[in-house]
């Protein structure tokens, strides 16, 4: 897993879109201080805040951290469903249990059991993992792709 061209990655498109990084924050409504410390490599978006970065972006969330290296002008993608409800989807799809995804990945069934109980969120780093072992796009994952 490699999200170090992340913060690459964004402090590009914030300067590609002529934006500071204090007009950035307000219009992703985020702290200045929480993006800089993503510029500086020091922490990770939630789920949310990198979608909405994406969507401001008009890009894919794999883009934006630097996963791959297209981007898609003018894509157009889809309102995230609840993701406990597309996780269970895409396992079904896949063909594969929680069990075996928490082998692949090291994260615990019982995480990936709140997640699918809407109790909590996964990070951006579990959705890296899941989406890599998955072999699909985090996108995909997280249902944006139409």
């Amino acid at each position: 897993m490699n999200l170090s061209n992340f913060s690459k990655r964004l402090d590009e498109l914030i300067k590609e879109h002529y934006k500071t990084i204090t007009q950035f924050s307000l219009e992703i409504s985020c702290s200045e201080a929480t993006v800089s410390r993503y510029i500086q490599g020091k922490s990770y978006p939630t789920v949310d805040i990198a979608v909405r970065m994406a969507d401001y972006f008009n890009c894919s969330v794999d883009f934006l951290l630097g996963i791959k290296d297209e981007e898609f002008e003018k894509f157009e993608f889809k309102p995230c469903p609840p993701f406990g409800e597309r996780f269970v989807e895409v396992c079904k799809e896949k063909q594969i249990s929680r069990y075996k995804l928490q082998q692949l990945t090291e994260i615990p069934e019982s995480v990936m059991r709140y997640w699918v109980r809407g109790k909590t969120k996964p990070s951006i780093v579990n959705i890296v993992k899941i989406a890599e072992k998955l072999k699909v796009s985090v996108d995909y994952l997280l249902g944006r792709e139409k």
